[in-house]
């Protein structure tokens, strides 16, 4: 990780477990990150009112104000909506990591995590919010993958394949956005057209043709058990 893309970045901390906050403030401080901490739903609303915020670690399970609740109160206020977020999970938490995602949560972290995963996760979300990804472009080229936004085409290693427009703009959307998980949900809002109608499950239909047609590289779409969709970062 480039630590001068770090600099002067404040991450909070939210969660009840001191071993936890402990070993991503440890971790974090390593990686040139400033941290601050919070055990409880209210003091993490306050401080992040308080301070100027990069990006929070947000755990769902919290005494008092749960971390859904804290989502929500952050995403509805002005001072705060436009903060990142990346919750903190346990496993058996699909519907709250769906709910969360919905709220506008930028992506989740499933406990036990692995430190090198946290670190790449935080590292994808600060760039995102940031505004240093690459913008849409034109002709976006990943491995043997390269869509024409002009032409509306896709080939595979230099071959032309035919994509209807809902596959299209479901490849494209989420090529776009590498290491981001999406619910079936925001994807059909992003590839919806008003001529055609697409209910929320057809979203798996398109998925299951779009891989086959990538081939070898439909592999990077992944499917995230119980949430949705990612292109492999």
């Amino acid at each position: 990780m480039c630590k001068e893309d770090t600099l002067k970045r404040t991450i909070l901390i939210v969660d009840d477990e001191p071993d936890i906050v402990e070993l991503l403030q440890y971790n974090l401080r390593k990686e040139m990150y400033d941290t601050l901490s919070a055990a409880d739903g209210l003091r993490a609303v306050a401080l992040s009112r308080q301070h100027k915020l990069d990006l929070i670690l947000l755990d769902l399970m919290l005494p008092g104000m749960d971390g859904l609740e804290v989502c929500r109160t952050l995403k509805s206020g002005r001072e705060t909506a436009n903060i990142p977020i990346i919750m903190l999970t346990a496993k058996g938490e699909e519907a709250d990591i769906v709910t969360g995602l919905e709220m506008g949560a930028d992506d989740y972290v499933t406990k036990p995590f692995s430190m090198r995963l946290m670190l790449a996760r935080i590292k994808t979300v600060l760039r995102r919010s940031s505004g240093t990804d690459a913008p849409a472009r034109a002709v976006l080229k990943i491995g043997p993958i390269t869509i024409d936004d002009d032409r509306h085409e896709v080939e595979i290693s230099g071959e032309l394949v035919p994509f209807t427009l809902t596959e299209y703009k479901l490849l494209r959307f989420l090529a776009q956005h590498p290491g981001r998980v999406f619910t079936r949900a925001q994807i059909l809002g992003n590839v919806q057209d008003e001529h055609v109608i697409v209910i929320e499950r057809a979203i798996d239909v398109h998925v299951a043709a779009v891989r086959k047609k990538l081939g070898k590289a439909g592999t990077l779409i992944e499917t995230v058990r119980g949430v949705g969709y990612r292109f492999k970062d």
